[in-house]
């Protein structure tokens, strides 16, 4: 199981700017998201996050290259995992979580229960929107195999609404990160933690790493 110690970010906020945001993640160490679970789903796109924590809202960076970009979903709470998507899955007792899934476009999607997805619950509208997100595709050059995009996010403590989160300092959490793309022209699975199943599947806490927030 691997664990990721989450900085505390002292200098910004989440009503911080973006580019003071942008700024604070240059200071953050990159993680890569290598693990492929599946052989049926070999492809593994160029990822990589960043993440810490404020005061009051958790920052998170991905960077991503892939051969094939989708973005067909445009309203909250679509199955924005069907496009170019990132993840980050956050358990505060091991059992339940939030699942924050987001396009390329920076369109959101947050549920909360356990791993039996017909019991889980999806966050209303105008929380999911209380993430600032903001995403960058840079234009493919012809002589380029990959598209870059990128995604800046972030996520204040009230988007989780099951709990009375002041602060994380100090936090023992459990978690996961992730790039899908379930309708792409090449699907793929990619995590930070290895998931030990039969076949696809993020929502099963019992592979999630270990979030030491300092």
């Amino acid at each position: 199981m691997k664990r990721l110690l989450i900085p505390f970010l002292e200098k910004v906020d989440y009503r911080s700017s973006v580019d003071e945001l942008l700024a604070a993640s240059d200071t953050l160490e990159a993680n890569d998201l290598a693990e492929v679970s599946w052989p049926a789903f070999p492809y593994r796109p160029f990822v990589r996050f960043k993440v810490g924590h404020t005061a009051d809202s958790l920052l998170l960076a991905y960077t991503v290259r892939e051969a094939h970009v989708r973005a067909e979903y445009r309203n909250t709470n679509d199955p924005v995992y069907q496009d170019s998507c990132v993840e980050f899955f956050l358990s505060f007792d091991g059992v339940n979580y939030y699942n924050l899934e987001f396009n390329c476009l920076g369109v959101g999607l947050i549920g909360y229960g356990d791993a039996d997805k017909q019991k889980r619950r999806r966050l209303p509208k105008e929380t999911v929107e209380l993430v600032r997100a903001w995403p960058s595709i840079k234009p493919k050059a012809p002589e380029a195999a990959d598209t870059e995009w990128s995604l800046l996010l972030s996520i204040p403590f009230t988007v989780f609404d099951a709990h009375a989160i002041d602060s994380m300092a100090g936090m023992r959490c459990r978690g996961n990160f992730y790039k899908c793309g379930d309708n792409l022209p090449v699907p793929h699975f990619v995590s930070w933690n290895r998931i030990d199943y039969p076949e696809p599947n993020f929502h099963l806490p019992q592979f999630f790493g270990e979030l030491w927030f300092e």
